[in-house]
C-alpha cells in the first residue's frame, strides 16, 4: 500500500513538473524595446518646407551687351573673381572709339573758336565804349559811336554762338562715349563668373523681344546667401519676417545652420497635381567664411514659431495616439500605458504637460510587434 502511495505521488509530481516546464517554454518572449528618459530641455514647435527648397545667392545676374558684335576681348574666365565695373567683354568697337577721338578733338577746335570770338568781342566793346564818351564830349560823331555799339553787340552774339558750340560738342562726345558703353560688358557688383557663353571672335547676340537667349556672362556674388522653399498654405499664416530658422543642406551632412526669415511670397502658388503652397526666403547665416558653400544646394528649412526652455520633454516617437505613452517598469520588466498631457511638440521632442516625472521610462520603440499594455519586454543593449 505504501509503495502505491509512494508512486502516485511521483507521477503527479512529474506532471506538475512537466506542466510547469511546458508552460514556461510557451511563455511569450520579451519584446526587445528602446528606452528613453523624460528629460528637462528645450521644446520647439516649427514648420518645415512641403519639398526641398534652393540655396541661392543673393545677387546673381546674367547678363549681356545691348548690342551685338563680334567678340574682341574676353579677359575673365569661369571661375574668376570680379570686382564692380570690371570688364568682362568687349564686343569689336573700334569705328565707335574713333567717333569717340573725333568728338574729343571737335571739342578742342570748339573751345578755340570760342576764345576767339569772345575775345573779339570783348574789343570790340571796349571800342564801343570808348566811342560812346567821346560822342558825349561831342568829340566824334553820332554814325561812329552808333555803328561801334552795333558791331560790339554782333560781336558778343558771335562770342555766345561759340560757347554753345563748345556745348554741342561736349554733347556729341557723351553720344560717343554712350555708345561705345554699349559695347563694354561690365560686373554690376563684387562676384565671381559661374559662366560665359562666348569665345574671342565668336559673335553674340542680343536676345529679340519676347525671346529669352542664354547670357553672354553669368556673375553671382556668394557672399550672401538664401534658401527659397516651399510652405504648405496651411502653416503659411503663422510665418512672419524676422522669424528664426534652421537650415539643412544634403552636402552638409548632420550640420545645421541658422537663419531667419526674410520675404514671404505675397500669393500662393497653384500648380496642377501639386499642393498649395507660399514659397519663403530665409537667409542664412555663416559664422565662418565658407567658399564651398555654392548656391543650387538642395536645402531644407524649419521655422521656428514658438519656443518653451526648460521644461520636461520625451523623444516624439515615444507618444501613443491619444497622447499615451508607455511607462517601463524596471521591477518585473513590463511596460504599462499612460494617459500624458502634452504641450509644444515637434518632429523631435514633445512637451509633457503632465502624467510623467523627470527620468521616468519610456518606450520609444511603439511600432514593433507585441509592445501592448502589459508586455513583458528586454531593453535593447545597443540602444544609443
Amino acid at each position: 500500500m505504501f509503495k502505491r502511495h509512494r508512486i502516485l505521488i511521483i507521477s503527479i509530481a512529474v506532471v506538475v513538473i512537466a506542466i510547469l516546464i511546458i508552460s514556461w517554454l510557451k511563455r511569450p518572449k520579451p519584446v526587445a524595446v528602446v528606452i528613453a528618459k523624460a528629460e528637462q530641455g528645450e521644446v520647439q514647435r516649427t514648420v518645415t518646407n512641403t519639398r526641398a527648397g534652393t540655396l541661392k545667392a543673393c545677387r546673381r545676374a546674367g547678363i549681356s551687351p545691348p548690342i551685338g558684335g563680334q567678340i574682341a576681348k574676353l579677359p575673365v574666365k569661369e571661375g574668376d573673381k570680379v570686382k564692380k565695373d570690371q570688364v568682362l567683354l568687349e564686343i569689336w568697337n573700334d569705328d565707335l572709339v574713333a567717333q569717340v577721338a573725333l568728338a574729343k578733338s571737335d571739342i578742342l577746335a570748339s573751345e578755340a573758336r570760342k576764345k576767339e570770338a569772345c575775345v573779339t568781342a570783348s574789343v570790340a566793346k571796349r571800342e564801343a565804349d570808348r566811342l560812346t564818351k567821346l560822342l558825349k564830349r561831342g568829340l566824334t560823331s553820332d554814325d561812329s559811336a552808333e555803328q561801334a555799339v552795333g558791331i560790339a553787340k554782333a560781336k558778343s552774339a558771335v562770342c555766345e554762338a561759340a560757347k554753345s558750340s563748345v556745348q554741342v560738342s561736349r554733347d556729341r562726345l557723351a553720344v560717343a562715349q554712350a555708345q561705345l558703353e554699349r559695347t563694354i560688358l561690365k560686373a554690376p557688383f563684387d562676384g565671381t563668373v559661374a559662366e560665359v557663353a562666348g569665345e574671342l571672335g565668336e559673335f553674340v547676340t542680343p536676345s529679340p523681344v519676347g525671346v529669352a537667349t542664354p547670357p553672354a556672362v553669368d556673375i553671382i556674388d556668394a557672399s550672401c546667401l538664401y534658401v527659397l522653399a516651399p510652405i504648405d498654405e496651411v502653416d503659411a499664416p503663422e510665418i512672419k519676417v524676422g522669424m528664426p530658422a534652421r537650415i539643412s543642406l544634403d552636402a552638409y551632412n548632420k550640420q545645421f545652420f541658422n537663419g531667419k526669415v526674410r520675404r514671404i511670397a505675397p500669393y500662393v502658388l497653384d500648380r496642377e497635381k501639386q499642393a498649395r503652397t507660399v514659397d519663403i526666403e530665409v537667409s542664412i547665416i555663416i559664422e565662418n567664411n565658407n567658399t564651398n558653400m555654392l548656391p543650387g544646394y538642395s536645402a531644407d528649412v524649419e521655422i521656428i514659431i514658438n519656443a518653451h526652455t526648460d521644461v520636461l520633454r520625451i523623444p516624439t516617437e515615444a507618444l501613443l495616439e491619444g497622447q499615451k505613452v508607455f511607462i517601463y517598469d524596471s521591477v518585473d520588466s513590463t511596460i504599462y500605458e499612460k494617459q500624458i498631457k502634452t504641450g509644444l511638440s515637434n518632429w523631435k521632442y514633445t512637451e509633457v504637460l503632465e502624467g510623467l516625472e523627470k527620468g521616468e521610462q519610456i518606450v520609444t520603440s511603439i511600432d514593433r510587434d507585441g509592445v501592448t499594455d502589459g508586455a513583458t519586454v528586454k531593453i535593447e543593449t545597443n540602444n544609443k
